[in-house]
């Protein structure tokens, strides 16, 4: 089973017991993260999208907070004497994916979805690549 999580403005394909490095949270290492915004689940049966996967969740626990390595950054205009050397290091959080949980879809929740959700729920799908 694998699900398709969006956070940090970035996509990241996870499945239980994998280590992700995602853009930093505010969370303290040791503690629990649950990612909300799921876009795919593959259950091993089929892949859900859309209004099937409108009440996944994606459980995990921070390992660490960290910095990754230096990246250079120069900058150089010749004939000018134009130099300039600087440095960054990206903070990151390291995450131990626990648990995914789906929500199975009835008839009832069908009427609060919004509508784009209800569209894509019965679209076939050909419509949906």
């Amino acid at each position: 089973m694998y699900a398709i999580i969006v956070t940090g403005g970035k996509q990241y394909k996870v499945s239980e017991g994998d280590e992700i490095k995602v853009e930093k949270l505010d969370v303290e290492p040791g503690k629990e993260v649950t990612f909300d915004n799921v876009i795919a689940v593959n259950d091993d049966k089929a892949l859900k999208v859309a209004g099937d996967v409108s009440g996944a969740k994606v459980s995990g626990t921070v390992v660490e907070q960290g910095r990754a390595k230096k990246v250079v950054v120069y900058k150089y205009k010749r004939k000018t004497g134009y130099h300039k050397k600087n440095g960054h290091r990206q903070p990151f959080t390291l995450v131990k994916i626990n648990k995914i949980t789906i929500r199975e879809l009835n008839v009832a929740d069908m009427r609060v979805l919004p509508t784009a959700a209800k569209i894509l729920y019965v679209l076939p799908y050909r419509f949906l690549r």
